[in-house]
């Protein structure tokens, strides 16, 4: 019995085991500086910068110390480049959330939506970004003019499209700067505590967008 059914097994066919892929030297590296990132991320967002050391974030990232300096000289190098890193992230996280929006308000509640949800899913980001400030310079002003640079040319799409009035390019970057603190201290205040998240979010997303739309109208 035990013959015949092992005769009887149907075995896989041909083209259904797929050798792996070997990787080139730079795709090993670029997922090694990956993986680097995600550990230093992680270890920032519950430890916070100073208490960072290179140390906790090759055990996360699973490497011995000597390879972190195979692809940065310092820790500060590496913090440098982390939050403009994980803000591209959080950008290609953000972007197929608000794609087809009618207008820039559709846009913007989207948006603020997608950013939550975002933070929600990666809650240690918030610290990356708030202590970047005096730990990382560098990496917060980045972080804040890539984000300015296409949130200004998307209020400059809505002022061609007649959606928004009466600003100037130099006014639509102020106003970009505005609508990025208030989602940060939003949700500082509102959403950090996912109960209250749940029982306030509706009410705080309408209440901005009405001053959005009131203010830029």
């Amino acid at each position: 019995m035990g013959r015949t059914a092992k005769a009887t097994e149907k075995l896989p066919s041909k083209g259904t085991i797929r050798p792996r892929k070997r990787l080139t030297r730079e795709e090993r590296s670029a997922d090694v500086r990956e993986a680097i990132f995600q550990a230093a991320a992680k270890v920032v967002g519950e430890y916070g910068y100073a208490n960072a050391s290179i140390s906790k974030i090759t055990e996360l990232a699973g490497f011995a110390q000597g390879t972190f300096y195979l692809y940065f000289e310092s820790r500060q190098e590496l913090f440098d480049e982390l939050l403009p890193h994980v803000g591209a992230d959080m950008l290609r996280y953000i972007r197929p959330r608000v794609a087809g929006a009618k207008d820039i308000y559709e846009m913007e509640e989207r948006g603020i939506r997608a950013f939550f949800d975002y933070l929600n899913e990666n809650p240690g980001f918030i610290r990356v970004l708030n202590e970047a400030e005096t730990a990382a310079p560098i990496a917060h002003r980045k972080h804040y003019q890539v984000l300015a640079t296409k949130y200004v040319a998307a209020l400059e799409r809505a002022a061609r499209a007649g959606e928004i009035k009466n600003f100037d390019r130099e006014e639509l970057e102020t106003v970009s700067y505005m609508m990025m603190s208030a989602r940060s201290y939003l949700y500082m205040r509102y959403f950090k505590n996912r109960d209250q998240a749940k029982k306030q979010s509706e009410k705080v997303i309408k209440a901005y967008m009405k001053v959005v739309k009131s203010g830029l109208n």
